[in-house]
């Protein structure tokens, strides 16, 4: 059977990546919506988006936000996906309002509670409740990003409740330092807990990004690439631009002859609306 086109999403930013790690990483909105239009240009359909402040600090501000989300709808209409990551300190509110005034496609839905290198990555079942009303009520789909097994179960068992919607969405998170590693096994484990008719995705933290990357094009999923997870396009290489890292992926997947998706076929694919 013919697979699905395959979804590339660009992850340009994150929380946590500095100049340090990588002086090519884009910091202000100038940079990372110009950082969004060549990866877009390269082969991306969804952007994953986080912000900083103005001394480079993860950050939930508003305003930067929306001058992203501005710079990048000039230009392109690549799928906008705003994190409501609140592993920095962002109150529930900081987390939410770019939800309802930025009106993304899509958003992370962080489907529990994690520790994560030095930090405890919370998002309590009360915030969840809140997160999937506010996402439906905003008609933004969930990419529900899994870092252990059981985020699936409470992502099933707000289905249940009515407060997410199917098919969903998954993003698998493998190889970040306290939550599950990246291997085959693992996402093949993953893949198979999954409901019917559920599409996804996955990162591979640092090394393990261009290996999760191959499994899952052959397997049928989808794929993450960037900054936020990785620095290197190979070993000892810095990338240059996360656009670097979407034309690696398009050279694997016409490699293993998965065709890669526009920006129209993943909206088709993700059931989402036209922007």
């Amino acid at each position: 059977m013919e697979s699905l086109p395959l979804i590339i999403t660009v992850a340009p930013t994150g929380s946590s990546t500095t100049p340090r790690h990588n002086p090519h990483v884009p910091l202000t909105p100038e940079q990372i919506a110009d950082e969004i239009w060549l990866s877009w240009r390269a082969g991306a359909a969804i952007a994953h988006i986080h912000v900083r402040d103005d001394a480079g600090q993860a950050s939930m501000d508003f305003e930067k936000f929306r001058r992203v989300v501005e710079l990048v709808r000039e230009r392109c209409d690549v799928i906008l996906n705003l994190s409501t990551s609140g592993l920095y300190g962002a109150t529930e509110e900081e987390r939410l309002r770019p939800l309802a005034e930025l009106h993304p496609e899509m958003a992370s839905f962080d489907a529990g509670s994690t520790n994560l290198g030095e930090r405890v990555f919370v998002n309590e079942p009360a915030f969840l409740v809140r997160l999937a009303q506010a996402m439906r009520s905003a008609a933004v789909k969930p990419e529900i990003e899994v870092f252990e097994p059981g985020f699936v179960d409470n992502a099933l068992a707000l289905v249940d409740q009515g407060l997410l919607e199917a098919p969903l969405h998954f993003q698998f998170v493998l190889g970040a330092r306290g939550a599950l590693s990246a291997s085959v096994k693992n996402l093949l484990h993953l893949v198979e807990s999954l409901p019917d008719a559920s599409t996804w995705s996955v990162i591979g933290i640092g090394k393990a990004q261009l290996p999760m990357a191959a499994a899952a094009i052959v397997l049928g999923g989808h794929v993450r690439v960037g900054m936020e997870d990785n620095v290197y396009l190979r070993k000892g290489d810095l990338a240059r631009s996360n656009a670097e890292f979407v034309r690696q992926i398009v050279g694997l997947a016409t490699m293993l002859q998965r065709p890669v998706a526009s920006v129209d076929e993943a909206r088709c694919i993700l059931g989402l609306q036209p922007a």
